[in-house]
């Protein structure tokens, strides 16, 4: 019996100890390619391409530019509270370096090297240009700063367990497209718009019970985490638009049916209403081609 105590003691000091090692904080490699001084006029099409302000920005509907966050996220493992990410040195993010910004955003590491929790959409981030991230960067240190200190998020144990984050990225986080297949630069501009930028799938594709995308069904819809009611589906057969009606719901919010966006939907729009036609023409070519 003694024997068979010790063998499950070192046992599971082995299996601890890997464990410890494999949710390690892995951090984004900076590249000599990436110039560390942004460009925060392309860094604006980056935040408004990324829905930065449908999350971040304060509840002043006449305000989209002062991140002061404090919406809150229902998800079946607790309630998510949207950070400050306003310039603001001590509540926001005004202390960080553009690789720091990098590191959170392509890697999901804070810059004290804790594990951000998957609400923050970095599993879609990690496909972005790093040139993009640092310009973005710049864009938001033009922004206003905010000292609204937000609540902690509400999240149930075990899933409270930063730590625990680590492994759940050695299995979602990856760097690979889910589509592989994008004939021509329109598509494959679109493809980065939805699955990098946009981060379409967050919303639009089904989660495992881990939370994890299941990219088998990828953008066919999902339940809405408030619990109430569904999240459409987008893919072509599911949608039934035309192209022209895609771009044009991207721009205005009305839909072939004369229905409009609501909801977080509503926010987004405001977002993609502001890009160039022809990134709203490439988000439904990417839409319209998808399998």
């Amino acid at each position: 019996m003694r024997k068979v105590l010790k063998f499950l003691i070192i046992f599971g000091m082995i299996g601890g100890a890997a464990a410890w090692w494999l949710s390690r904080p892995t951090h984004w490699e900076f590249n000599e390619d990436v110039a560390l001084v942004g460009d925060p006029e392309h860094g604006r099409d980056v935040f408004l391409a990324g829905g930065c302000a449908s999350c971040h920005a304060s509840g002043d509907s006449d305000d989209k530019l002062t991140l002061s966050g404090g919406m809150k996220i229902p998800s079946p493992f607790g309630t998510f509270v949207v950070p400050n990410i306003s310039t603001d040195p001590e509540h926001g993010i005004g202390g960080w370096t553009p690789d720091q910004f990098a590191d959170a955003v392509l890697r999901g590491v804070s810059p004290e090297g804790t594990h951000y929790f998957p609400a923050f959409p970095y599993t879609s981030y990690i496909h972005m240009d790093p040139q993009d991230v640092i310009d973005l960067f710049a864009y938001m240190q033009t922004l206003p700063p905010s000292a609204q200190d937000n609540p902690p998020h509400d999240i149930r144990f075990p899933y409270n367990i930063r730590r625990a984050v680590g492994l759940w990225k050695q299995l979602y986080l990856k760097e690979g497209y889910t589509v592989t297949a994008a004939p021509g630069a329109q598509i494959q501009r679109g493809r980065y718009l939805v699955e990098a930028l946009g981060h379409c799938g967050e919303c639009h594709t089904p989660r495992d019970e881990f939370g994890g995308l299941i990219r088998s069904e990828w953008l066919h819809g999902a339940p809405n985490p408030a619990g109430e009611g569904e999240i459409p589906g987008i893919t072509r057969t599911l949608l039934r638009w035309k192209k022209a009606d895609i771009a044009y719901y991207l721009a205005t919010g009305f839909t072939p049916d004369y229905d409009s966006a609501g909801g977080h939907m509503a926010l987004m729009i405001e977002n993609t209403s502001q890009l160039p036609p022809e990134d709203r023409e490439a988000i439904a070519a990417y839409l319209m081609a998808l399998p």
